[in-house]
């Protein structure tokens, strides 16, 4: 029964993140904790789940050729070492997870609320962006988009393998404030792109940690995969404004939860 009820919960969040666009992270390891298993089994497991299911999407993205290669090499070079270096310190300075589940469960809280503030303002923040596109010339420098680009890869790779949360509509809102001249698609080719590996590697960290339930995950994914392609139909008939409000609100009262509780 319990098999049953985690295939269930892989449908209704994979359908949810074709319907809305919103990363898994922010469903599924909320809905994890509902279910009762602990924080670093629940972030564990959800990052290599969102490592196998974004890994299609950017395979399409990048038969379209909608990703900036080298914006996701830089990146990755700041996330990835990122990841393992928190993994490492997880590993090596706290030992038991019962030790460290509080920090992952603040962390989740933390980008849970900054997650909803970007579905929320999303829209909002892509108007102010094109007009000052139009209104100025000011263009940030090559050379501080690549600092300020590693320097998110760099916080990404932390924030994402204590709490799974963020490698997807986070990564996109910054992306969107840095490179204002890309266009959306390569945006979110982009970031996902990147957060392939990313999840990976530190869905492959918190393996090592002891912190993946391998029957759960291929539950998981049994029902999550048909379920995002039927919700991406879906999603199609359903205006943003309102689903995203009501998202966001969920989002906002869990993080809250988690980060000040």
């Amino acid at each position: 029964m319990d098999i049953l009820l985690y295939i269930l919960a892989g449908a209704v969040v994979g359908l949810a993140v074709g319907i809305t666009g919103v990363g898994g992270g922010s469903l599924m390891t909320p809905l994890l904790l509902l279910f009762g298993f602990p924080p670093h089994v629940a972030v564990g497991t959800d990052l290599m789940y969102a490592s196998i299911t974004k890994a299609g999407g950017a395979i399409a993205h990048h038969k379209q050729r909608t990703i900036r290669w080298r914006l996701m090499g830089i990146m990755a070079a700041g996330s990835l070492p990122a990841a393992g270096v928190t993994v490492f310190l997880l590993h090596n300075y706290f030992g038991d997870p019962e030790t460290y589940n509080h920090l992952l469960t603040t962390s989740l809280g933390f980008m849970l609320i900054l997650t909803s503030g970007v579905i929320l303002f999303k829209s909002r923040l892509r108007q102010n962006i094109a007009q000052e596109i139009v209104s100025t010339q000011d263009i940030i420098s090559t050379r501080k988009q690549d600092v300020l680009t590693f320097a998110m890869g760099v916080s990404l790779g932390v924030l994402v393998t204590l709490s799974s949360v963020g490698a997807g509509a986070i990564a996109a809102a910054v992306l969107m404030i840095l490179y204002p001249k890309l266009a959306s698609i390569k945006i979110v080719g982009t970031d996902l792109a990147h957060a392939v590996p990313l999840t990976l590697i530190a869905g492959l960290g918190h393996m090592f940690l002891g912190n993946v339930d391998f029957l759960l995950l291929g539950s998981l994914l049994i029902g999550s995969l048909p379920a995002i392609t039927l919700g991406t139909k879906l999603g199609a008939n359903i205006p943003d404004k309102v689903l995203h409000p009501i998202l966001a609100s969920v989002l906002m009262l869990i993080g809250a939860k988690y980060a000040f509780f």
